[in-house]
């Protein structure tokens, strides 16, 4: 399986001497499926100096991270908007390919983790009110190709102890994370919280399985308003429609797949089969819809 990294290049809230504000570029290896313990990830992480912010300071950094990680990355994501150029060059000088994600579940929780761990501990540490988001606006979803729209669709759930032995189904497209046990990215659910998922069935299964694979997927969203959808978000800021909502009934189950999705911390699951009889999987994505900022 091919090595996936996580990347974050930002400032931290942590002054230098200069009364500067600290940058720090972090990369992590995505886990990819529910065995992969967090601690057996690649994990780097160096500090960089304001003035030194650029796109040569950053691909040297990650040269540095490459020489020190057990595998180089086929592929790296990263989910500030801001930062595109910047990394995208630094990525694209080093033959890397990069791309604008909000599938970045290992490095959104070692964010975390360091922002409660690691940044008090240094000594221009402040606590700082979060800056003000530039707000961007979300584009209105596209439909799916004609050749790829599922002619049936499902809402289901799994408890989260079937995912366990998800590294055995059947699959010819997926990722996923862990969710349980003492490895978990998401340690608040139980092994019998309900995770909400989403099943196309489609005569053409492999194929749609195929194009989801190469996008970015980030989460699924329910949108209730005129016209009521379920909206695919993938990428930076793309959306597709996956189905309409087209009768009050649907709009009721729609709305009980999002308050599943609530409790089971924001984790779900997109499938694709060929038929509800099947028993395998075109395409397998265990998601979390991420706040990320």
């Amino acid at each position: 399986m091919a090595t996936v990294w996580e990347l974050d290049f930002y400032s931290r809230p942590i002054l230098d001497e200069q009364q500067k504000k600290l940058w720090e570029l972090v990369v992590c290896e995505s886990p990819l499926d529910t065995r992969r313990a967090p601690e057996s990830l690649f994990r780097y992480a160096q500090f960089c100096p304001s003035s030194q912010v650029n796109s040569a300071w950053l691909r040297a950094a990650l040269e540095e991270a490459i020489s020190k990680a057990p595998a180089p990355p086929a592929k790296i994501r990263f989910f500030r908007r801001q930062m595109n150029n910047m990394i995208l060059k630094a990525c694209k000088e080093l033959g890397l390919d990069a791309k604008p994600s909000r599938h970045t579940i290992a490095l959104h929780r070692w964010l975390q983790q360091r922002m409660q761990e690691v940044y008090p501990k240094e000594a221009g540490f402040q606590l700082m009110a979060p800056a003000a988001s530039v707000r961007m606006e979300s584009p209105a979803p596209r439909a799916l190709p004609d050749a790829l729209v599922g002619q049936k669709w499902a809402f289901v759930t799994l408890e989260a102890s079937a995912f366990e032995e998800m590294h055995e189904w059947e699959i010819d497209f997926g990722e996923a994370f862990p969710i349980l046990g003492e490895h978990s990215l998401v340690p608040q659910l139980t092994p019998e919280t309900p995770i909400p998922g989403l099943i196309i069935f489609s005569p053409r299964a492999l194929a749609l399985a195929g194009w989801i694979s190469g996008l970015e997927l980030a989460f699924l969203k329910v949108d209730l308003n005129s016209p009521a959808r379920i909206v695919l978000e993938t990428g930076a800021s793309d959306r597709w429609i996956l189905a309409n909502l087209t009768n009050p009934q649907l709009q009721a189950e729609a709305k009980g797949f999002d308050d599943a999705k609530q409790k089971a911390q924001m984790v779900h699951f997109l499938a694709v089969q060929s038929s509800p009889q099947s028993e395998s999987f075109a395409g397998f994505w265990l998601l979390e819809e991420l706040n990320l900022s």
